[in-house]
């Protein structure tokens, strides 16, 4: 279970170092992209630099087709087995049962996780409202001083994606280097046509971008972008090892983590 303590709502053993307070209000960001931009993978670095930075972040991962938690670490270095779908089955939702939901890891104390299991999918659970899943953020928001969260990529039937993306404080836009990315992209921004659905708190990114890709061509496929995340080959052979969270050595990842401490800093301001 988590130990829930005011100002340490993630650490499990009293000797730790207490938290970080945020300088503001709680900040909420929604990662969203085509597929295979690396949504997940941005996602879980920067909660992970928060956690190692000593700041409380929950990480939510919407994905019900292809539930990422097997993805992103070895399953003996989570403390339990919880379930998305058990919040987003109930009638309302509220911080007691988000907490007991959560998924906590062994090694980083300051970051817990909510998602789908192994094996789980959109019709494991009754069907949920979008309410049910504005309700999770906003009770999010009561749990952790920063929260990201790994939107899916079609949000035309992921009411939690879709809600996040609207919801959130801020959002990443990640775009591969090539026009099906971008193709995809158009065809699903027309359904975002709520008013809250602000342009200003969008980020174009260009994502996973290899060495061959020049600048300038980014650029011309891409469009502006505010970050540009290079490819890591480190990174890539941890993803394909289901352990997204493990560290990065390499000098191959510098540019990597540089993008994703610069990214950190502009979002959240740490």
């Amino acid at each position: 279970m988590l130990n829930f303590m005011k100002g340490s709502i993630f650490s499990r053993r009293q000797s730790e170092a207490v938290p970080r307070e945020p300088e503001q209000e709680v900040k909420v960001l929604a990662i969203w992209g085509s597929p295979g931009s690396g949504k997940t993978t941005v996602s879980v670095r920067l909660a992970k630099y928060l956690a190692d930075h000593k700041y409380n972040v929950a990480l939510l991962l919407c994905d019900m087709t292809a539930p990422m938690l097997p993805c992103i670490c070895p399953p003996a270095e989570l403390e339990c087995e919880r379930s998305l779908g058990s919040i987003l089955a109930a009638t309302h939702i509220t911080d007691i049962l988000v907490k007991q939901n959560c998924i906590t890891h062994k090694k980083i104390d300051h970051l817990t996780m909510i998602g789908m299991l192994k094996g789980e999918n959109v019709f494991t659970y009754p069907p949920y409202t979008q309410e049910l899943a504005s309700e999770l953020i906003d009770h999010l928001r009561d749990i952790a001083p920063y929260v990201v969260i790994d939107c899916g990529s079609a949000i035309a039937n992921d009411i939690l994606s879709a809600v996040s993306l609207l919801e959130a404080d801020t959002v990443l836009r990640l775009v591969n280097c090539d026009l099906k990315s971008i193709s995809y992209l158009s065809s699903q921004l027309p359904l975002l046509k709520d008013q809250k659905w602000d342009a200003d708190k969008q980020y174009k990114v260009a994502s996973n971008v290899k060495f061959n890709q020049a600048g300038e061509h980014i650029e011309q496929v891409l469009g502006s972008v505010a970050f540009k995340i290079p490819h890591s080959d480190e990174l890539e052979n941890l993803a394909l090892a289901g352990n997204l969270l493990g560290e990065l050595a390499l000098k191959d990842s510098r540019g990597f983590r540089a993008e994703i401490a610069k990214i950190a800093k502009e979002v959240f301001g740490v």
